[in-house]
Formats: C-alpha cells, structure tokens, sequence
C-alpha cells in the first residue's frame, strides 16, 4: 500500500530535510512547506502577483544569460515557462497564503519552483529534477527575495493603481454630469447639521467631483514612488552575487518586458531597507476612502426619509430595505461605500504599523503590506463602480421639496442681513424659530422689505454666488 501511495509523489529536499510533493504539481518542497506553516487567509497570491513574479524571473534569465552568467537554453526555457504563467497558466500551483513569515521568501521560492519545474519540462526533463533547471541557482540567479518582493508588490500596485483610477475617473465623469443636471436646483445648505445658507445641488455635485480629481492626482504622486526598485540589490542593497551587467540591465530590461517606466534607485540599500513609499501609496488610497465615504454620507443624508426626512434626492432603489417593514428601501450602495472605506483605512493602520517595524537592512512584514494594500485597491475599485452603476447615475432630485426648504429656512435671513441689519435680521430669526412663520412671511407682514425686494434677494443665482443679492437696491437706499 505504501509502495503504492508514494508513486504518486516525489522526494525532494532542503535544507530542512526530505520531503514528498505530489507528483504532478509543479511546486516544490518549500512551497509546500510554506503552504503548511501559514494557512491563515484560506487565500493564496493575487493574480496580479503572480504576474508581477513571472516578469520579474523573465527579465532577469534574459538578463543573466546576456551577461554570460545563464545557458541560453536555460534562459529560453525559463522565459517560456513565465510567458505561460503571463498567460493564466499554472495559476493554481501558486499555493502559498499572503500572510506569512519570512519576509516574502515563501512567495519567491513558490515561483521558483513552478518556473524551474516547468522550464524542466519544456527541456524534455521531469518535474523535480533540478540538475537541468534549479529554483535557486538557476531561476533566481542574481536575486533575492530582498529584491523580488518588493518590486513585484510595486508593480503588482501600480497596475491596481490604474485600474482604480480609471473607475475613479468614470466616478468623477459622473458627478460631472449630476452637477451640470442639478445647477438649477436651489436648496439649503447646511454646516454642522443646521441650516446655513442656501446652495445649488449642482454645486454640491460639482464640489464631489472636484475632490475626486484630487484624489486621482494624489494617487499619481504616490504611484511615482512605486517605480523605484532595489532590482538589482539582492540581499541587503549591496548588489553581493549579481554580475554588474546584469545589476545595469536588469530594471531596463524589466521596463521592456512589463511595458511599465521603472528606474532603479540610486541607493539600493535605503530601497531595501524601507517601506515609506507603500505608506505613501496606502495614504492616497486612504485619503480616497475618505473623500468617498464622506460622499456616501451626504448622499444617504440627503435622501433621508422618504417622508420624515431630508428628501432632497432619490438614490435608485436596488432591493428591499427591510425583512418586517413594506417598502421601505435602503441605501445599500452608499453604505456599502462606506464599510469599504472603514476597511481601507484599518488597513493603512497595519500598512503603517508594518513599515515602521522593520529592523536594519529588511523589513519582514511586506506580506501583510501586500495582502492590505491590494485588498484596498481592489475593493475601493469594486465598490466606486457599483457606486457609479447603481447609484450615482440614476439619482435624481426632487428639486420643489429642495425649494420648500430652503424658502421655509431660517438660514435664508444670512442673504437679507445686508439689508436691514444684523441686529433686525436675529430678531426676525428668533421669532421665526419660536412661531414656526417663515423668514419671508416675517418680513413682509413687518413691512421691512416688499415682496419684489425679496425676490430680487432670494434669487437663487444670487444666493449661491459671490457677492451681495440684491446689492442694487443698496445701492438704491443709499441714493
């Protein structure tokens, strides 16, 4: 039985000592190893990891073999084996959890093993013989995980990166347009939850847009740290066992192969040492989640009610509110906006705490890095788009109960101060507050203005642009 059990597997060794891997896969000792040490997600690497590993193994055989240090038949067969896992194969042998010890060493040899075990193959050999093709000596010749880690996470980011902002740019597109749809709309504007004094609902959408455009331009800021890589440094930034033609070439020829614009930095042992850059990038998207999740607020605020509340706006209904109470319909994307960005800005916290906890020459945390800062970039894309798709488009306004308030408002008596007076204009205030009257039928029935001097006032161009409404009759008084 035994016999027959262990046709199915190989031995391999390390040195930890031997061990069976299953015939078939393409993984080898130290991923499964690591598969068994770490099990904490249930998770295995993003795609676009993977991804980023198979560029970065490419570019360095094609590299090492054009300074003599690789076989040309070697680096063939491992460039062959990384285009297949650049084009969605072997995606499963990829077994090791984004939460782990080691600083990343259980994500490089993972991809070791599966380029060498294939590149084995594609030179007519079996998978786990590594005298023709060696994870080590071979597919990570002149690396480190020291140095492949971290400018996989790099360029694993700034594809998300771009990905984001161009959902982000839908976004702002569409306050654009609610903006331009909304300019007549007058309503009350309000600060710290009271009336304050009369806006358009356009310029409230045209302020969201604006701030997301900010939020795009932060991010290319940031993304522009995520550019420079210690390829090259191997294990501490000294550059100890890379040919000096391959130190030269390797992030050039990287930038060709990934069709990206990569620098290697000019001190590899400060790149190697930090993590600031990951920070600044996760306080872009924090600042992002922010900005979005005060957005979501005013949205759910706005359309509060429908009857007991602010009701200015309608957010699509999508699904049923509530399992007891007909009809009611809730927010759901907006809120859903909003536990995205709570998560988002956790997870800066542990992006943070991380990169401040490196020692010397390496920081042993960037798997935790990785794991938030992709699932913060993947999910705010995820929930900008349903945000977009299900409910920025279709809100619209109910723009004669946006009137109603605004003309029942006590905060309009701020347009009309100029002209009678601050004093005048609290008292008048006061005892609209206190008899329920509006500011308007207030003043008339005291005769301080007439009806057409108050429609000039609260003409709502004038009330919601720079300046006095009203002022030529000011003028008028003073002649």
């Amino acid at each position: 039985m035994s016999e027959e059990k262990n046709k199915d597997f190989r031995v391999e060794k390390d040195s930890i000592g031997a061990k069976d891997v299953p015939e078939d896969v393409y993984y080898g000792v130290q991923s499964l190893r690591a598969a068994e040490n770490f099990h904490i997600t249930g998770l295995t690497m993003h795609p676009e990891f993977i991804n980023s590993l198979a560029y970065i193994k490419k570019a360095a055989a094609i590299t090492n073999c054009e300074a003599g240090i690789l076989d040309k038949r070697i680096s063939n067969a491992i460039v062959k084996a990384c285009d297949e896992i650049l084009e969605g194969k072997f995606q499963e042998q990829f077994i090791v959890d984004p939460i782990q010890g080691g600083a990343g060493t259980s994500f490089n040899m993972n991809a070791n093993e599966v380029i060498a075990n294939r590149a084995i193959e594609i030179l007519g050999g079996e998978k786990g013989d590594y005298s023709i093709v060696h994870p080590n000596d071979h597919v990570n010749c002149g690396q480190s995980t020291n140095d492949v880690i971290p400018t996989a996470g790099k360029m694993t980011a700034l594809r998300l990166l771009d990905h984001l902002q161009k959902e982000l740019r839908v976004l702002h597109k569409a306050f654009c347009d609610k903006a331009e749809e909304f300019d007549h709309v007058l309503k009350m504007g309000r600060t710290q939850m009271q009336d304050a004094v009369p806006i358009r609902l356009g310029q409230e959408f045209k302020a969201y847009s604006v701030a997301v455009m900010r939020d795009i331009n932060r991010m290319d800021k940031a993304m522009d740290e995520m550019r420079v890589l210690n390829m090259g440094g191997t294990a501490v930034g000294t550059g100890l066992n890379a040919d000096e033609t391959y130190l030269r070439r390797i992030v050039p020829n990287l930038s060709e192969i990934s069709g990206m614009q990569l620098v290697q930095a000019f001190d590899l042992i400060d790149a190697t040492q930090n993590l600031d850059p990951f920070v600044a990038v996760s306080g872009s998207i924090k600042a992002c989640a922010v900005t979005l999740s005060k957005i979501a607020n005013d949205l759910r605020l706005m359309s509060s009610g429908p009857r007991a509340g602010f009701g200015e706006i309608n957010l699509p209904a999508k699904q049923n509110g509530s399992s007891i109470m007909p009809g009611k319909v809730n927010p759901v994307i907006p809120e859903v906006v909003n536990q995205v960005c709570f998560n988002i800005i956790g997870n800066d916290v542990t992006i943070t705490m991380a990169a401040e906890a490196g020692q010397l020459e390496l920081n042993a945390f960037e798997p935790i890095v990785f794991y938030c800062m992709f699932q913060s970039i993947d999910t705010l894309a995820y929930a900008v788009k349903t945000f977009v798709d299900n409910c920025v488009t279709g809100i619209t306004a109910n723009e004669n109960r946006c009137r109603y308030l605004v003309e029942n408002s006590v905060g309009i008596i701020t347009a009309i101060c100029p002209h009678v007076g601050y004093k005048a204009a609290a008292d008048i205030a006061k005892e609209a507050i206190k008899t329920g009257e509006s500011v308007k039928d207030l003043i008339l029935k005291k005769g301080i203005l007439t009806e057409e001097e108050l429609n000039c006032i609260m003409d709502p161009e004038s009330m919601t642009e720079p300046g006095i409404p009203g002022k030529e009759l000011l003028n008028q008084k003073k002649h």
